[in-house]
């Protein structure tokens, strides 16, 4: 009985252990920094497009929905065709928000009108600042081409989203440093 029980267990952990390696080999193929990008990436960018589906319904300002619509869908194109590269090289990229993230989400989701306005365009410039300095640093050091011209093509799309972000950050007076 208990060679059995011994034999069952010893069975099974080789079951599991023969899943999940295959699973982190197939992730070794990219350098330790280039997953930690596109995991980063791809969290920023759901979180992008949560954030302008919330400006799409709550903002009192119509160019501030507009460009919470621009969020959703630019962010969510780019989000697309990174899935689709990690997908490609075996990286699970994050399904749902955690974190920071989740809260920041969780708290913009309670404010409406002006409040909202000016908050959100204060943490979208705030955000793309970020952004464009993550995407500039891996243009320089990520190894991965296919990874490398993502983060090539994408930045221009950051740098305009800066841009209106600013621009609209002034208009609804939102304070920005």
């Amino acid at each position: 009985m208990r060679k059995g029980f011994v034999w069952t267990a010893l069975v099974s952990l080789f079951a599991i252990c023969s899943m999940a390696v295959p699973a982190l080999a197939a992730e070794k193929g990219l350098a330790r920094a280039d997953k930690a990008f596109v995991k980063s990436a791809a969290g920023g960018g759901m979180m992008e497009v949560q954030m302008g589906e919330l400006a799409t319904k709550n903002a009192a300002s119509q160019e501030v929905k507009d460009f919470g619509q621009r969020m959703v869908t630019d962010h969510g194109k780019a989000n697309d065709e990174l899935k689709t590269i990690a997908a490609a090289k075996d990286v699970k990229l994050p399904t749902e928000l955690k974190g920071k993230q989740k809260e920041k989400v969780d708290k913009f989701s309670k404010l409406t009108g002006a409040e909202f306005d000016k908050k959100y365009m204060q943490a979208m410039v705030k955000d793309h600042v970020k952004d464009i300095a993550k995407f500039n640093k891996a243009i320089k050091n990520v190894k991965d081409p296919e990874i490398n011209a993502w983060a090539t093509k994408t930045l221009p799309t950051l740098e305009q989203h800066l841009q209106q972000a600013k621009e609209l950050a002034q208009k609804v007076g939102a304070e920005v440093k």
